[in-house]
């Protein structure tokens, strides 16, 4: 168990962060830092929070205020702010061999035993790694790796890829178009690539009504073979998924949900597409969230905890299926990338695997922090604004309510133009607490080194923060 966070008061002092002139690099960030997925004008005119310090799983701005940082960063801090260790290794593969590139029949050392570390942990199938620089080529190199293998085996019109609405497979043109979120697709008229069809997601919240939650599982999955056999079961190529949707709110399945969807693929012949670039590296109490629901993929999508976000990395697992027929027929795969396989990421990735195993952090999420955290979540399904708190591992959400039903699908919404997820979000940024809003639903994904003392201040913080957002709903007549 990671245990370097026992002495808060060593940790604030060796966490207290540099003096930074806020206002000047807030009017710097205005002036000419376009944010990812923000209103940039909205922004300039409050000023982006400067971050400045991590350590553990706190962060701290520039204003000296410490947050306790519910998302990992952005699903990707697995084993904590402040690991010296991973950065002496990247810092070590600097000064030996900074950078070159893998095209013209080279290689390098940190690439090839990453490559080697990835199979060792991943399910069996998996004997081949393809190198990127993030998630998002990674569903890229998935779309080609897929409509080339069946060019490859006579089948070319077998081109169609099915995903989910409210999926999140990156913002690139290809990754957006595999996701299925409605704001994105609107962004790109004209030019989402065709052939990606979308099925409804498994969220039972949403869909589930008159049904357990076992019962809808397998209507939701169903929902796959029905689009196969509306489209032609000779047409379709994949099926994409994340184990647990992460940006879309944690949208966890249904126990029989991923159990019949790999039944549909098999019987049909459908490739398998598993987007673990969140649920991988001991998100769920596994090495892989594919290992948590049962299924085997032909492809996984991986990133974010490969490097706990240290060093960009992304990459795919390509599974034997596929694998050996490019390899058998022969001739080149026409894809690739500059940082593909970069010394520096695969060296800081190599540590931090390192790190994962010998602290037993997946085994710790699996058997411990894990249970514990499902637990005590669950124990703020008793407030007022809460309908359902729930858990999978490492990432949990809740969801806002006006009122309270006597059941789960009874109760009443907000309106969605009373933006309460976000005052909530406010509420929590303001004292502490980093969670994110989808809509009215709030999760987290907290460190995996997230301990069971650290725990319970995180839950504290949430509940304090669902009061003053009780308190400041009832202010402006939302609760009426």
């Amino acid at each position: 168990m990671y245990s370097n966070k026992t002495d808060p008061i060593a940790i604030v002092a060796a966490a207290r962060p540099a003096a930074v002139d806020t206002q000047a690099i807030q009017k710097l960030d205005a002036a000419h830092y376009m944010h990812a997925f923000t209103d940039t004008k909205a922004l300039a005119g409050v000023g982006a929070r400067v971050i400045v310090k991590g350590q553990g799983i706190y962060i701290w701005d520039s204003e000296g205020k410490r947050l306790l940082d519910g998302m990992s960063g952005l699903w990707c801090m697995n084993v904590g702010y402040g690991r010296k260790s991973i950065a002496d290794a990247a810092y070590a593969q600097m000064q030996e061999l900074p950078y070159y590139n893998s095209f013209f029949q080279t290689t390098n050392v940190p690439a090839v035993k990453l490559a080697a570390k990835l199979v060792e942990i991943s399910p069996p199938q998996f004997n081949h790694v393809f190198f990127t620089g993030s998630g998002s080529e990674g569903n890229d190199t998935n779309l080609r790796l897929v409509r080339r293998y069946w060019d490859l085996m006579g089948f070319p019109d077998r081109n169609i890829i099915i995903s989910r609405e409210n999926a999140y497979h990156g913002s690139t043109i290809a990754g957006a178009s595999l996701g299925g979120m409605s704001g994105m697709h609107d962004q790109q008229v004209g030019v989402t690539i065709p052939n990606i069809v979308h099925i409804g997601q498994p969220y039972y919240v949403e869909g589930g009504k008159g049904m357990t939650p076992e019962e809808f599982g397998l209507v939701a999955a169903g929902w796959l073979e029905k689009k196969i056999l509306e489209l032609g079961a000779e047409k379709v190529a994949a099926f994409i998924g994340e184990p647990v949707q992460g940006a879309g709110g944690v949208i966890i399945p249904p126990s029989t949900y991923w159990p019949e969807i790999q039944r549909i693929c098999d019987k049909y012949g459908i490739l398998l597409i598993a987007d673990e670039v969140i649920c991988g590296f001991g998100r769920l109490g596994t090495w892989f969230g594919s290992e948590y629901f049962g299924i085997k993929p032909d492809l996984m999508t991986f990133a974010k905890g490969v490097t706990s976000g240290y060093v960009p990395l992304g990459g795919v697992l390509v599974g034997d299926r596929i694998a050996n027929v490019l390899i058998e027929s022969g001739g080149d795969f026409n894809h690739g990338f500059t940082y593909s396989g970069h010394p520096v990421a695969c060296a800081a990735a190599l540590e931090n695997i390192r790190i994962l195993q010998e602290e037993k952090l997946v085994e710790q999420v699996h058997n411990v922090t894990g249970p514990y955290l499902k637990k005590k979540f669950a124990e703020l399904n008793d407030h007022p604004l809460v309908s359902i708190a729930e858990t999978c591992g490492f990432a949990a959400g809740l969801n806002l309510v006006k009122k309270k039903g006597a059941t789960l699908h009874e109760c009443v919404p907000f309106e969605s133009s009373q933006d309460v997820g976000m005052i909530c979000r406010g509420h929590m940024f303001g004292n502490g607490m980093i969670m994110r809003a989808v809509g009215d639903r709030m999760i987290i994904a907290p460190p995996l080194v997230t301990t069971i003392a650290e725990i319970d201040e995180m839950v504290a913080l949430i509940r304090s923060c669902l009061d003053a957002t009780l308190a400041d709903l009832q202010k402006r007549g939302y609760m009426a």
